[in-house]
């Protein structure tokens, strides 16, 4: 008899949210992870004492379109969900500045405010494409099978003549060219671009990226009180309440493969679990990796040959005396710390921190997210003091003539906080210290590789059925009894879990011999706090 029904590889939250469902189904499932700390890229800890930093993803916002917060009944196990309004807060240096609600309303008196013209065609732009968004979530919700793409493309299809045309000739094209088109205000085309940034703003086939902004007004953003990585931690409190085990710091050497099947995992250490179903969160090429000679070279040939990335981001965690005070919007505390603050006041300014990116070098003009959730909740710092997470966006994982990270991140750490005092001139002093995560620093702590915290490009080539290969694109390994999940597999990377509900119902139909298919969504997550 096996030691477990199932093995999951990995604690992020999609093995989490997989273990779950597998767990609440009455399966006897264990978690390895191999670092000291649940929730992959979604971690919290406390490097500086008193201080509370999310080691990767922090705001919330896809999660709340699917049922996997109320399936699991994530409230019950610890999970304290803070919805935060607005949304997106973007300074520019003539002194204006647009704020995003949730609230197309009370987005579209923002925008007026340095964009008359544009207040009614941002309204415009939701009603165009948030039906769009909502057929392409159903796709999301299950597996990337042809029918399923189909029956999201008829739809489009089924449309009159003219918006058919207009829209698929929109699809095919970048979230630049879109943008340009729906708005006049550079500003405002620079916010939403700068959501949509998966992918520089000329890329073709890159425009359902903006297309997808409407949807952020229909799920909100959320964080959970105590950081990002409580989000894993419910996961865990739950799985260990349907009798699983999570154990960490326990680095799997290999894939167990005995007559053609996937038979569970040798450790580190040396010692085996054997389990019937082995389920993989970690990255393909790990996952690859791990299966060794027994990865069939057709996957090894496929798994080669997918973009990986050049890097995405460098980001930066601070601890603050005190919050950012922008010139845009003075005040020591206000809506503006609870949003999302962005500095990507054009579409150009994108485009040159590609161009960067591409020459192999640090942005000099970085794109940036910065964050304060302390200012909602204050257990993620010692009173009066502060947490700020500053992502900037983009910088390559291989840098020319050389160079390394350890040498060059701490420069580039340095002019993303001075680009920001720009609009927040006090933030430099406030600074009590801080932890750089570089390109390579994702690799090394997260196996991020490449530095890439979507595992695989986000490009239209590796979505849906080509995500990771068309072979693999089911949730089924290359052997039998293996399953894939996470970012390396559809629907991509971001917080939503839904590579991990779509996993555990592909690994409970072949475990019940029965068909399941959970479907459903829901418009947002349960909340306690609205802030």
């Amino acid at each position: 008899m096996s030691d477990y029904d199932v093995i999951v590889i990995g604690a992020g939250h999609n093995g989490l949210v997989c273990a779950g469902y597998l767990a609440k189904a009455g399966y006897r499932v264990c978690v390895v992870e191999r670092r000291p700390v649940v929730g992959g890229a979604i971690a919290t800890e406390e490097i500086v004492p008193g201080f509370k930093f999310d080691l990767g993803g922090s705001a919330h916002f896809l999660i709340n379109l699917t049922p996997i917060v109320s399936e699991l009944e994530l409230a019950k196990h610890g999970l304290d969900y803070l919805e935060l309004d607005p949304i997106i807060f973007a300074p520019y240096l003539d002194q204006t500045h647009v704020m995003m609600w949730r609230s197309v309303d009370q987005t579209c008196e923002s925008i007026a405010a340095i964009s008359p013209e544009d207040a009614e065609r941002y309204r415009q732009f939701i009603r165009r494409w948030q039906p769009l968004g909502e057929r392409l979530l159903e796709t999301l919700l299950g597996p990337p099978s042809p029918f399923n793409l189909a029956r999201f493309l008829a739809r489009e299809v089924l449309q009159p003549p003219r918006a058919r045309l207009d829209d698929v000739r929109s699809l095919l094209g970048s979230y630049g060219q879109l943008l340009r088109q729906s708005f006049v205000s550079p500003k405002l085309q620079g916010m939403i671009g700068w959501r949509a940034a998966q992918a520089p703003p000329n890329e073709p086939r890159s425009a359902l990226f903006a297309m997808w902004h409407p949807m952020y007004h229909v799920s909100g953003m959320s964080r959970p009180r105590g950081g990002s990585g409580m989000l894993a931690q419910a996961l865990v409190n739950m799985v260990q309440a349907h009798s699983g085990t999570v154990v960490t710091s326990c680095p799997v050497r290999r894939i167990l493969v005995s007559g053609g099947r996937a038979a569970g995992v040798e450790l580190a250490n040396g010692q085996r679990l054997t389990a019937r179903k082995t389920v993989a969160g970690t990255h393909i090429v790990t996952t690859t990796s791990l299966l060794g000679a027994a990865a069939p070279a057709a996957m090894r040939k496929a798994i080669s040959r997918a973009k990986l990335g050049n890097g995405l981001g460098l980001y930066t965690c601070y601890a603050l005396k005190e919050l950012p005070e922008y010139t845009a919007l003075p005040g020591r505390s206000g809506p503006q710390h609870i949003a999302l603050q962005f500095v990507c006041p054009d579409l150009p300014y994108l485009e040159r921190a590609h161009a960067d990116s591409l020459r192999g070098e640090p942005a000099a003009e970085p794109a940036l997210c910065a964050m304060t959730f302390s200012a909602a909740d204050p257990s993620l710092a010692p009173p009066g003091q502060h947490v700020l997470l500053l992502w900037g966006q983009f910088y390559p994982y291989t840098l020319a003539g050389g160079a390394t990270w350890d040498v060059v991140g701490p420069r580039a750490a340095d002019n993303m906080l001075d680009t920001l005092a720009r609009y927040a001139p006090n933030v430099k002093d406030a600074v009590i210290d801080r932890l750089v995560e570089t390109p390579l620093d994702f690799e090394r702590t997260l196996g991020l590789l490449h530095g890439n915290i979507m595992h695989l490009e986000m490009s239209v080539d590796q979505m849906f059925m080509f995500r990771p290969t068309p072979s693999l694109s089911q949730y089924r390994g290359p052997v039998r009894d293996l399953y894939l999940t996470g970012a390396s597999t559809h629907p991509g990377g971001g917080i939503m879990g839904a590579a991990g509900r779509n996993a555990a119902g592909v690994v409970l139909g072949d475990l019940s011999r029965r068909p399941w298919f959970g479907g459903g969504r829901t418009t947002h997550a349960p909340k306690t706090t609205s802030v």
